[in-house]
Order: C-alpha cells, then sequence, then structure tokens
C-alpha cells in the first residue's frame, strides 16, 4: 500500500504535484503518525506544502509485493499505473516511467549509469534491507543526472529505536504451477541490530536461489542470455549500517551494500515462432562464455543536523560502483567479428560494462528570520562517473572510458501566503558538466574488416539552468488543487553513440549528438483526500528538443536516435475505506501518448507513435485489501490495455543517415494478470502465502511483443501461476 508523505533531506530541485498512488495509507505506520520523513527532496515541510507528485510503497506494503513478484522493480511497476510493465528479466530495458528513464536511487545515491546504459539499476539491493521506496513523478532534477522520468528512491531499513539486539529472519520457497523440480526456488535473509546508548549497528545478509521460470502452458520461459535473467540464477545480498549520535539532533552514518546476481548458465534458449504464436522456450545446455551477472558495491557517508543554527543540514559522501557482465547468446555475434583474431564467423566475445562513480551532496533549509513564512534550501551537489564497456574473451574496447564531471548549486524557496491558502514554491539549479573521452578506435566492421574508425576524443561542457515552479490552493484541510513546472536532465546513451560511429573525421567536441537531453513536466491537478475517500487526478505533458530514441538494429542490437519527442499523459486514483471494517478498495488508471519527430530531415514537429521500446501501455489498476486482527489478504488486478502503433524512424545507416524506416508491426495486444496474498500473524512469525497470475493467464509481456517484433528469440512469455510460502520472523 502506498502512502503520501513528508519531503525532507537528499536531492535537489525541482517540483511537479502531489498526487495520490493507489494506497493511501501504509498499514505499517505507526498508530498516530501522520507523517515521516522523506529523502527525496530537500524540504521537512507537510505534503501540503510541496507541489510534487511522491507516493511511497511503506514497508508492509513493498514485503507484499515481493512475496508475489520477487523484486523492487515489480512491485513498483505493479503499484504504479504509469509505470510500464516489468519483463521479467536482469535487465529493465524500455521500462519506463510516464514515458521516460527514471532515475533509481538507493538513500540518494544514483544507481543508473546513463553514460552507458546497461539497464540493470533496477537489481542493486535485495528488497529485504529496503524500508521504503519513495516515487517521485516527471522529469525533476532532485537528484540531478537522470530523472527524466521520475525518481525511483530505495531508502534502507533505519537505524534501531530501542536499546539492545533486535532482528528479522525471512524464509521463503517458492514453486510453478506444476511444483517442477527445475521451477523451485528459496530464500534466505537475516537482519540483526545492536544499540547501545548513542552508537548502532545493522547488518544483515540475503541469499537467493531461482529456478527456471515456467508460462501458463508449463513451457519453460526462453532465456535472454545476453541481456540477464533473474531465473536460473543466484544472489547475494549483503548491507551494513552504523551509526553515531552526536548530539539530539544530529548523527553520522555510514552504510555499505554489495549485491551480486549470476546466471547459472544451465540452459540456452530455442527460438520461437511468432507466426505460430509460440514464445521462445529453454532447454538445458551449455551457452558460451560467461553467464550474465550484475554486481553492484555503495557506500556512503552521511552528517545530518535537524537544528543546526536553527535549520535543517542535511550532508552526504559517497562511492559506487558496478560491473554488469552481458552473456554471449550466439558463438558468432557479427558485431564482434574481426579479422585481425579470427576468421570471419568463428569469433565468441562478450562485453561488460564498467562504471565507477563518487560524489557528495549538501543541502541546508531554514525559514528567514524574522518572515517565517518564507522557507528557504541552499545547497551544492557534485558527481564525477567514469564508464566504459569492454569486451571480456578479447580484452578490446567496445565503448571507450567515459569521464562524466557535475558540479551544481542550487536554491529553493517556498512561501506561504493568506495563512497557507496559497503556496507559492520555486527555484533554480545551475548544471555545468563536463564529458572527457579520449581518442579511440571502434570495432572493426564488415565494411571495416581490418580495423575500425579513428574517432578524435574531446572534452565538451554544457552549462544549464534548470528551473522550477509551482503554485498550491488549499481552500479545505484534505482539499486542493495544483499546478506546476519543472525541467529534468540526463544525457544520451553515450556509449551507444561513440561505439555506433561509422565515419571518419568525427571529433566528439562538437558531435551534437551527445549533448544532454534536457526535458521538462508541466502538470496540473486536484486531489481530495478526507474521510474514507483518498483521491486524486492529474495531467501531465513534457517534451524534450532532442530526446532520446532507441531503434533496433538486424543484428538485435540497439541505437540511439536524438529527436524531439513529446508525452502526455492521465493518471486517475481512487482509494476507499469501505463501511466494512478493514477492507479498502483502490483503482488507478493511466494513459499515455508518445510520439517523434520522424522526419528524414527533422522539423521540430512530432508525427509518428513512440513504441513499446519507448512508451508503456494504458493501464488499469484495481485491489482490494483486507485486515482484520492477525489476519490480512490483498488481491490486485492489473488490465493492460490493447495499443496500435503509428511508427517510423529514420534508419540507423551510415551510408545513408537520413532514409526513412517504416518499424515492423509492433502492436501490443493487451492482457489482464490477478495476485493475490494472504498473511497470517503467529506468535513465531508471520506465515503467508503469495500467488503470482492467480489465474495462470498465458501471455506475451508487453516487451516481447513490441520491443523486438521480428526477433523469435525475444518472444517471452510472462510467468504463470507461481506459489510463494514464507515465513517472517522478528525478534
Amino acid at each position: 500500500m502506498i502512502r503520501k508523505l513528508l519531503v525532507a533531506a537528499l536531492a535537489s530541485t525541482a517540483l511537479p504535484a502531489p498526487a495520490l498512488a493507489q494506497d493511501a495509507a501504509d498499514d505499517d505506520a505507526a498508530a498516530g503518525e501522520d507523517t515521516i520523513i522523506v529523502t527525496a527532496a530537500r524540504t521537512i515541510l507537510p505534503p501540503s506544502a510541496l507541489p510534487l507528485t511522491i507516493d511511497i510503497i511503506g514497508k508492509d506494503a513493498l514485503d507484499q509485493q515481493l512475496a508475489m513478484a520477487g523484486s523492487v522493480t515489480d512491485a513498483v511497476a505493479n503499484l504504479t499505473p504509469s509505470f510500464s510493465p516489468t519483463r521479467q528479466k536482469l535487465s529493465g530495458a524500455g521500462e519506463t516511467l510516464r514515458g521516460r528513464s527514471p532515475l533509481y536511487a538507493i538513500n540518494g545515491i544514483p544507481q543508473s549509469t546513463p553514460l552507458r546504459d546497461g539497464s540493470r539499476d533496477g537489481f542493486t539491493i535485495d528488497g529485504f534491507f529496503v524500508d521504503r521506496v519513495e516515487l517521485i513523478y516527471g522529469s525533476n532534477a532532485l537528484q540531478g543526472i537522470g530523472g527524466t522520468g521520475g525518481i525511483v528512491n530505495q531508502v534502507t531499513v533505519g537505524a534501531p529505536s530501542e536499546e539492545g539486539l533486535s532482528g528479522r529472519t525471512l524464509v521463503q520457497g517458492t514453486a510453478d504451477n506444476d511444483f517442477s523440480k527445475a521451477g523451485m526456488g528459496g530464500k534466505l535473509a537475516g537482519l540483526i541490530q545492536y544499540k547501545a546508548g548513542a552508537f548502532d549497528a545493522t547488518v544483515g545478509a540475503a541469499y537467493e536461489i531461482r529456478g527456471v521460470f515456467s508460462d501458463a502452458k508449463g513451457r519453460p520461459i526462453g532465456l535472454n542470455l545476453t541481456q540477464g535473467e533473474t531465473q536460473d540464477s543466484k544472489t547475494l545480498s549483503l548491507f551494513g549500517r552504523f551509526g553515531y549520535e552526536l548530539s539530539p539532533s544530529a548523527r553520522i552514518d555510514l552504510i555499505a551494500s554489495r549485491f551480486e546476481l549470476k546466471g547459472d548458465g544451465d540452459y540456452v534458449a530455442i527460438a520461437g515462432s511468432r507466426t505460430l504464436g509460440t514464445p521462445t522456450s529453454a532447454v538445458r545446455g551449455n551457452p558460451p562464455g560467461k553467464s550474465a551477472q550484475n554486481r553492484t558495491e555503495s557506500v556512503a557517508l552521511s552528517l545530518t543536523d535537524s537544528d543546526l543554527g536553527g535549520g535543517n543540514l542535511v550532508s552526504q559522501i559517497f562511492f559506487n560502483r558496478s560491473r554488469d557482465t552481458f552473456g554471449g547468446e550466439v558463438a558468432t555475434q557479427a558485431t564482434f567479428q574481426d579479422i585481425r583474431i579470427a576468421p570471419i564467423g568463428t569469433l565468441f566475445d562478450q562485453s561488460q560494462n564498467r562504471s565507477r562513480k563518487f560524489g557528495g551532496k549538501l543541502s541546508y533549509e531554514r525559514g528567514l528570520p524574522g518572515f517565517d513564512d518564507l522557507t528557504l534550501t541552499l545547497g551544492f551537489d557534485a558527481l564525477w562517473d567514469t564508464t566504459e564497456q569492454r569486451l571480456i574473451a578479447t580484452g578490446r574496447t567496445w565503448v571507450p572510458p567515459t569521464d562524466f564531471r557535475s558540479l551544481a548549486p542550487f536554491a529553493q524557496a517556498n512561501l506561504k501566503l493568506f495563512d497557507g491558502l496559497i503556496r507559492v514554491a520555486g527555484g533554480a539549479r545551475y548544471e555545468n558538466v563536463k564529458i572527457k573521452i579520449d581518442d579511440y578506435t571502434t570495432l572493426a566492421t564488415t565494411t571495416t574488416p581490418r580495423g575500425g574508425v579513428s574517432v578524435a576524443g574531446g572534452s565538451p561542457t554544457f552549462d544549464d539552468v534548470l528551473i522550477n515552479g509551482g503554485v498550491i490552493i488549499e481552500p479545505a484541510p484534505g482539499i486542493r488543487a495544483y499546478a506546476s513546472y519543472a525541467e529534468g536532465f540526463t544525457v544520451p546513451d553515450i556509449g551507444r553513440i561513440t561505439r555506433a560511429i561509422g565515419t571518419a573525421g568525427v571529433d566528439i567536441d562538437n558531435f551534437l549528438d551527445i549533448s544532454p537531453i534536457v526535458s521538462n513536466n508541466r502538470e496540473i491537478g486536484f486531489e481530495v483526500k478526507r474521510g474514507p475517500l483518498d483521491a486524486s487526478a492529474s495531467y501531465f505533458w513534457s517534451s524534450s528538443d532532442k530526446g532520446q530514441l532507441l531503434i533496433a538494429r538486424p543484428d538485435r542490437i540497439f541505437d540511439v536516435q536524438r529527436l524531439r519527442v513529446e508525452i502526455q499523459g492521465l493518471e486517475l486514483n481512487l482509494g476507499v475505506q469501505t463501511p466494512i471494517d478493514g477492507l479498502k478498495l483502490n483503482i488507478g488508471y493511466a494513459h499515455l501518448i508518445g510520439r517523434f519527430d520522424s522526419d528524414a530531415v527533422p522539423d521540430g514537429k512530432v508525427d509518428s507513435d513512440l513504441d513499446g521500446t519507448n512508451i508503456s501501455p494504458d493501464r488499469l489498476n484495481l485491489a482490494a485489501s483486507y485486515a482484520s486482527g492477525p489476519f490480512s489478504a490483498r488481491v490486485q488486478t492489473q488490465v493492460y490495455f490493447k495499443r496500435r502503433f503509428d511508427s517510423k524512424a529514420r534508419a540507423a545507416d551510415d551510408a545513408n543517415p537520413l532514409r526513412p524506416l517504416k518499424l515492423a508491426d509492433n502492436d501490443f495486444g493487451g492482457y489482464t494478470l490477478t495476485d493475490a496474498n494472504v498473511r497470517y500473524q503467529t506468535g513465531i512469525g508471520e506465515i503467508s502465502l503469495s500467488v503470482q497470475n492467480l489465474f495462470n493467464k498465458q501471455y506475451i509481456d508487453y516487451s516481447s511483443d513490441t520491443r523486438l517484433p521480428t526477433d523469435q528469440l525475444s518472444y517471452f512469455a510472462g510467468r504463470g501461476r507461481t506459489f510463494t510460502l514464507g515465513w517472517d520472523y522478528r525478534f
């Protein structure tokens, strides 16, 4: 269940507007608790003071979703109508929020690698260690680079509040509908917390084994060996938090985590048939090279003081590194052939993304002395990111090392008028960005078999002021209307662009395709939160003059095109506490329209639909939850509506880059899925039974249906009925 809350420390500037999520109340909230601090924006003002669209998936709801779906990304997708359905793979390529890529973060630390987007940022920590997930909708600059679709911030478990020893143990078992041995999986996780005076410590580990997934007909679901799988894998996640209270208002925290997911490499894919409606499947075998895997390590040191000079200080320094290994699906991948190493058609290779980032965040907020109705926030963010993509079998470089540096001071103001009847908020963030790439040579191709193209490196710089502003009118408690504007910022997938250069004489210093993407979010809405009713309606529209469109090549590798993109959407949410004590009903709906400029010579006017790689389908969410004493239950349904795309784009063809290309038929057929969960609290822990795809619906997932419409190896069915039995004990 999702709850709205008070927004506080750790981010930067930008203002969309408050919207209601599917579940307005959080079942795990303490009695009498009205608000909690949210680390996704820098203010401690109440929700009514902020024109922000924020939803929170609390711990109770998150654990419930994890039991049904298995990952934090799936939990977010299930509860958020404007989030695209997940691929049920390790890679989240094509998964969007409001039609744009969200920024994934852990305690405000960005997990995304936008310089070369490996799309593994949704799997960087086990959900067992996540206390809540904060969602901020729409383009914004709250966390700097990457928040064009919104922010998904995973807040880890907090410090223990009571003296002594406490903890939690989780044991889960998972089975497919046939209870096959190959489909069995399990999870064991534990967390120990200790507090003694001013010092506290939290340490934990989670280990999970996933079996082979099956569709509703009992067939093994095909594997995407290149991009990576969560099925047929093992995961180990470690977490530690150590804190010390310097004073009643100040504390220092050190938080570290390590996450590693490795595919077992026990299966190979069998091509399906789109014509016959036969999905891609899998059989036991030995795929070439190393199996796809993901490893992320992160450490952060923060100092906070809620009463420093009458204001609130939040500061953080962090280090994060990731290594994403992509598997080898075929032994003769055309992209990796080099006659200087082996005869054409015989060379095997596979790639690995390596990213390292460190940075810091600082903000200070307080009311203006003598005029407390005006609250000011000043801050500064800095980020350094180095990313490259190497071919690990031969040691070649596919994407050259790329350095990104961002320095960003910002200021924000919030003014209360007429005793809170009207609030006006606004601010600006100045982004100073530098990208550095040394001279490099692209891989050999079929047209340049004895060597790639030499590219002159460079250090392009970009400066921009990202502004935001919003107005909220609250005529009565729990009723408000709002309007807002905010700008977000990211860079295109520079790795895809630099590795695809096929023309000699390119100089990075004046290569316009690597210029930043600046997108905006305009939004209006209305909210009612009174008595048993929790409802909202919001309409947004956004645009970017040089947006990013992913276009699939015949070899299943995606290239980037820079085009004008416009997206608009309607989001509706309604939650009702029924007269039956403990019974809540929720409904959510999202309608999205995305268009881009597809003309051979762009004229700045959108004329073609974004396809399934770049936007999600319309969706209706329905849910009923019941809680009484030790018993609780939830049934939820997601209806993904049919969608027809009218799409075309310029071809990724260096010989004729302006040649129009009509994309293959990629219409979406739609499907409906239902999940259920029941839980019972006993004296020795909570027992739960969850069922994913309750009615065992056979379907082709949205990404497979629309993303690579001619690829028989990427025609994946969704999971059939899946059972998860769990025991959760806390002490």
